[in-house]
């Protein structure tokens, strides 16, 4: 084999609160992550001329070492005997920058894409560990699934699949910086925060209305204040027949759930006939089975 092929799945966070900001500057979260079926398509190819090649279908990525693919190529080759160049090709769907995991399930994709090509023989828990040397979601990206995450992101507790439906995702036409979203959260003036605990509970039950009822993402306190059009989002949502409705990571994705399949797909013409979002997708959930 001198070619892997492989999904690299997208994010939604279900819940999403901040417990405290550390010394060191790194937030601790308590979420509860869910691996939809919206994929990038990474190709990883060995070859004889040393070096990492990087292409994509976006030319406005960085095909070098500021891509984390490269980053983590990179990390394997340092630590381990790789005798061979790769190539990299990244085709692009996850909307980049939007709270998704986007960049973060690419490096992992290549971890494990590489873990595999040249039979490097680590376990996924090492793949793990290195992984988050890479970015915060890049561990739970190798695990996939449902999952409540801890600590910066690393700390992962799998959960039973959600329970199905169908779920509509929309990135409206903004830019997010994290770094902002984070920088201007200030804990101290929350006064509620997400009932992380009820969703678990709720997915465990295999609750889908209990699960939906307790949707809540703590950022959104900062991010919609400044990009309102994510409150319209979730608004249109739930007026189109969403059980319920939520702002994924730092943002800007917004993400509506629906109990019936009709209703959704009416719900995602609807909402791209609006020109509300630039991007618009209509997928389910991947659930490890």
């Amino acid at each position: 084999m001198n070619s892997i092929q492989l999904k690299a799945m997208g994010k939604i966070n279900l819940g999403l609160d901040v417990v405290r900001r550390r010394p060191d500057g790194y937030h601790e979260v308590k979420m509860v992550m869910q691996t939809v079926n919206l994929y990038d398509k990474v190709r990883i190819t060995a070859e004889d001329t040393p070096g990492i090649r990087v292409t994509s279908n976006l030319s406005f990525l960085p095909v070098n070492e500021n891509n984390i693919v490269y980053k983590a190529a990179a990390m394997l080759m340092e630590r381990y005997p790789i005798q061979k160049g790769v190539a990299i090709d990244l085709e692009k769907h996850i909307p980049v920058a939007a709270g998704m995991a986007g960049g973060s399930t690419d490096g992992a994709a290549v971890l494990y894409g590489m873990n595999r090509l040249f039979d490097l023989k680590l376990t996924r828990d090492q793949l793990m560990e290195l992984g988050v040397k890479l970015g915060a979601d890049v561990p739970y990206c190798l695990m996939r699934g449902t999952a409540l995450s801890e600590g910066i992101g690393e700390v992962l507790t799998p959960l039973p699949g959600m329970p199905d439906c169908h779920i509509l995702i929309a990135r409206p036409p903004v830019s997010v910086s994290t770094k902002f979203v984070y920088e201007n959260l200030h804990l101290e003036n929350i006064g509620r925060h997400p009932d992380i605990d009820g969703i678990v509970a709720a997915i465990k039950d295999g609750d889908l209305y209990g699960m939906c009822s307790r949707l809540e993402n703590v950022l959104e306190t900062v991010t919609i204040v400044h990009h309102p059009e994510i409150e319209t989002i979730k608004t249109f949502m739930k007026e189109h027949g969403a059980v319920n409705a939520l702002m994924s990571g730092s943002g800007p994705t917004v993400f509506g759930i629906y109990d019936d399949e009709d209703k959704a797909k009416e719900a995602c013409e609807a909402i791209k006939e609006s020109t509300s979002a630039r991007q618009v997708f209509l997928v389910r959930p991947f659930n490890r089975r």
